[in-house]
């Protein structure tokens, strides 16, 4: 079996870009992880290691299934796909800085809510496009409902 190079390529691409978000992203929000540990949080929040572990599956996931959207041919549906995929990576980008950062749990709730619908309309893109791509975004959908869950708690038990 041969590899064609050029997609693993778009691929490794992909793989980089999602990558290098969630890591600046931790990188930002690293030095505010201590006034996180000290706020009051509900009792499903999960122990801090499950965090990393979730998120490098999830960007992984978001690369593989951006990547096999890219791959396709149809370029204008393709295209307005690719948008929406970069503008939740933005808005997941900057949840963690308003979230741990800036520690506006509020705001940071009502931007979740902005991700929320823009990864449910990534994945109907997606998946008009790339079944496998789609479905690959589900884990993603669902841990952004219970990071709502988790950050609408915190901002009500730190009022």
């Amino acid at each position: 079996m041969k590899i064609d190079k050029s997609k693993l390529k778009v691929y490794g691409i992909f793989l980089l870009i999602t990558g290098a978000v969630g890591g600046l992203s931790a990188l930002l929000t690293n030095m505010a992880m201590e006034a996180y540990k000290t706020a009051a949080k509900p009792a499903l929040t999960p122990p801090d290691i499950v965090f990393p572990i979730v998120w490098s599956i999830l960007y992984t996931l978001m690369a593989i299934s951006a990547a096999r959207v890219w791959l396709t041919d149809n370029s204008r549906i393709k295209n307005r796909a690719m948008i929406v995929y970069a503008l939740q990576l933005f808005f997941n980008f900057f949840w963690s800085i308003l979230f741990f950062n800036l520690q506006a749990y509020g705001l940071a709730f009502l931007w979740l809510i902005g991700l929320w619908i823009l990864i449910l309309i990534m994945i109907v893109r997606f998946y008009n496009i790339d079944k496998l791509a789609g479905i690959l975004q589900i884990p993603y959908l669902l841990w952004v409902t219970f990071a709502g869950y988790l950050n609408y708690m915190v901002w009500m038990l730190n009022k």
